[in-house]
């Protein structure tokens, strides 16, 4: 009964947002306090009894519902509707033009439970027992409750929930049968959501994504700027979600990653966006080199490299992925770079303007330790340019000990339970491209072509996003090509 009272106004049809049509008045009866240094001990038992009304986003404790003793400071605590010292009817539900809405009919049971705390508390004269109107109002249900008092019975099914968000951007992937009420769901969200400013919804499906990973789009509130800035693992990037790749549900596979990568490690991110791998590892002193085909993406790159101070560590190409993960390595290989480690200087030094000492210097490995590769729709077919990696032109440059790099890359494939079928299908692709035979494993324990398959998020009903890790053999680093 406590459900129905306090349930959203139904406005089946509703084609254009009216928030004064969710104005309600629930009846009840509360508790008033004849001395306000009471209420404590009084909500206390109230509380501890059950007695108390209790729900999300509601206080039990109120004004008096007489105005006069609620201007002189007067307090009372909301009762549950079940709750009466004496017979009671049912309580009437009534909208906010006065019209009743009875919970119950002529079966309802009358014969309301007592109290015996309520009555203990009457007794000592601590409280009365007193109507309250309890007037309710827009603000006061959520997204979902206000959205499932509008949409028919028969959409009821799976309501528009889930969103993505990027700054004050709320990004939605509506269904077809939501598409009637886009700008109803998008008005409400907003509402809902106080870091909300603008609403957009995807208009081309994942088949239509274009090499850089964009969308088009269509703005349902608010105005068309998708300039935003966001910070993830203390790093803060600024970039325009229309133009570059931007996925907020990624940050933990961010986290897990960059976790891999040890300080004065080499990385390779081929794919690295505006640089959600590449910066914090960048933070942590790991030295990654990171590109991204879309020359907007570089650009937001190159300024989260600056803002985030990681210019030491991080450097920014623009270079088709399958080219850069060749020329990178050889570059890397016949590169000598390291950053110095400086002393922290003294007051005494900072007003004699002397110069800090180098404590130590951090040198830049001669090869990867990881590859990163995070463009799952096609990650796996960039796999073939490993072949050869290290040509003997390259190895002179080596240490004669050098261990091959890990190899991450992320992919799409089907879902069930256990991922076990679909870490056979990923490792039947991989060895495809490598021309090596691989097979699902722990890396470094079941040896050579053992591969972790793990699994990153759910992209849809049928289909998850994985992320293949292992180390390059030498059988196909050193191939001849």
């Amino acid at each position: 009964m406590a459900d129905e009272m306090f349930r959203a106004p139904i406005h089946r049809g509703m084609r254009v947002l009216d928030r004064t049509k969710f104005a309600k008045i629930v009846p009840l009866k509360a508790a008033r306090i004849f001395d306000n240094k009471n209420i404590s001990r009084v909500r206390s038992e109230l509380e501890r009894s059950k007695d108390a009304l209790v729900r999300e986003r509601l206080g039990s404790v109120h004004p008096d519902p007489d105005a006069e003793l609620a201007k002189a400071g007067r307090k009372c605590i909301l009762l549950r509707p079940e709750v009466a010292t004496r017979q009671s009817p049912p309580p009437v539900s009534q909208d906010a033009n006065g019209q009743s809405d009875a919970l119950g009919g002529d079966d309802a049971d009358v014969s309301w439970p007592h109290s015996p705390t309520v009555t203990e508390l009457v007794r000592q004269e601590l409280i009365a027992v007193v109507p309250f109107e309890l007037r309710l109002d827009y603000t006061y249900w959520t997204y979902h409750d206000i959205i499932s008092a509008i949409l028919p019975e028969n959409d009821q099914g799976e309501i528009p929930s889930g969103f993505s968000q990027v700054g004050h951007v709320a990004h939605l992937n509506l269904r077809d049968q939501y598409l009637q009420y886009k700008h109803l769901i998008a008005e409400i969200l907003r509402d809902k959501n106080p870091g909300v400013k603008t609403v957009i919804n995807k208009i081309d499906d994942v088949g239509g994504e274009n090499a850089y990973r964009t969308f088009k789009y269509e703005v349902l509130v608010g105005e068309d700027d998708l300039n935003v800035t966001i910070s993830e693992e203390g790093c803060t990037f600024r970039f325009d979600y229309s133009k570059v790749y931007w996925n907020s549900r990624l940050d933990t596979e961010h986290r897990r990653l960059v976790t891999l990568f040890k300080p004065s490690e080499a990385v390779c991110d081929v794919m690295s966006g505006i640089g959600p791998f590449a910066v914090p590892a960048g933070k942590k002193g790991v030295f990654v080199w990171a590109n991204d085909l879309n020359p907007e993406s570089y650009a937001c790159l190159t300024d989260a490299v600056q803002r985030n101070k990681v210019g030491k560590y991080v450097r920014a190409f623009n270079e088709d992925g399958r080219t850069f993960i060749r020329s990178a390595s050889k570059q890397l290989a016949e590169m000598s770079y390291g950053v110095d480690i400086l002393s922290k200087p003294s007051k005494k030094d900072t007003a004699a303007k002397t110069k800090p000492e180098v404590l130590r210097t951090i040198h830049q490995p001669r090869t990867f330790q990881h590859f990163v590769m995070n463009l799952p729709a096609i990650a796996l077919t960039f796999l073939p340019s490993f072949i050869g990696l290290y040509p003997p032109s390259v190895r002179q440059h080596l240490p004669a000990d050098f261990q091959m790099p890990l190899v991450h890359v992320h992919c799409f494939s089907t879902k069930s339970d256990d991922n076990v079928e679909e870490g056979v299908k990923i490792c039947e692709e991989i060895s495809k491209q490598l021309g090596y035979d691989v097979r699902p494993g722990k890396i470094d324990e079941d040896g050579e072509g053992a591969v972790e398959v793990w699994d990153v998020r759910d992209v849809a009903p049928k289909k998850r996003m994985f992320c293949a890790s292992f180390r390059l053999p030498e059988g196909v680093a050193f191939r001849e090509v």
